[in-house]
């Protein structure tokens, strides 16, 4: 099966082909995806969103941001945690976010477990502990992983201190989200950028 190369956009820049069209995901691609982030809450916040976006597409959870950052307190993992039922019954009323149960119960979870973690470092360190060594640059889309040993390794870490909705696949997608893992293709502008 043959992939899709990087796509050079009417603005002359090669970007990964997923980037070339929507001009949300194509800011998001320039100036985010593949980057490191920093601190517990933007490591909550990437690893919120990941598990929302599973079966959607990521243009709906990007476009969906700023709604879910007001409802998750910012990703503020204390505030979070304190989360009742009422707070649940608000998310599930609200059309700023994508209302599925399931996952507003994996998110509360997760910042429940995130404060926990802080006793054994703390989320960032922990997520960052899964990272692999580099690959070669991924010639087309074929050449893509969707989970990898390391992403099998932190879904089941992340499982067993708590985590709820952190398969392999979401956890790749995370990782290379933050950087973990480098997967703007060969001749992407942004190829290198990883944290």
């Amino acid at each position: 099966m043959s992939g899709v190369p990087a796509v050079v956009g009417e603005d002359g820049v090669a970007r990964c082909p997923w980037a070339s069209g929507d001009p949300v995901n194509r800011a998001y691609h320039d100036t985010e995806w593949g980057m490191r982030v920093s601190g517990e809450a933007a490591h909550l916040e990437r690893l919120t969103l990941e598990a929302f976006q599973s079966g959607l597409s990521w243009l709906t959870i990007l476009t969906k941001r700023p709604h879910f950052r007001r409802a998750f307190a910012g990703f503020d993992a204390d505030a979070v945690a304190a989360y009742d039922e009422a707070d649940v019954e608000r998310l599930m009323a609200d059309p700023g976010i994508v209302r599925n149960r399931r996952k507003v119960d994996a998110a509360i979870a997760n910042a429940r477990a995130t404060v926990a973690l802080r006793d054994d470092g703390g989320l960032e360190s922990f997520i960052w502990s899964f990272r692999p060594d580099p690959l070669p640059a991924p010639r087309t889309t074929a050449d893509l992983p969707t989970t990898s040993a390391e992403s099998v390794a932190l879904a089941m870490a992340l499982k067993k201190r708590g985590f709820a909705h952190v398969g392999p696949t979401t956890m790749y997608a995370l990782m290379e989200a933050i950087g973990l893992v480098d997967d703007h293709l060969e001749g992407c502008h942004r190829r290198g950028c990883a944290g």
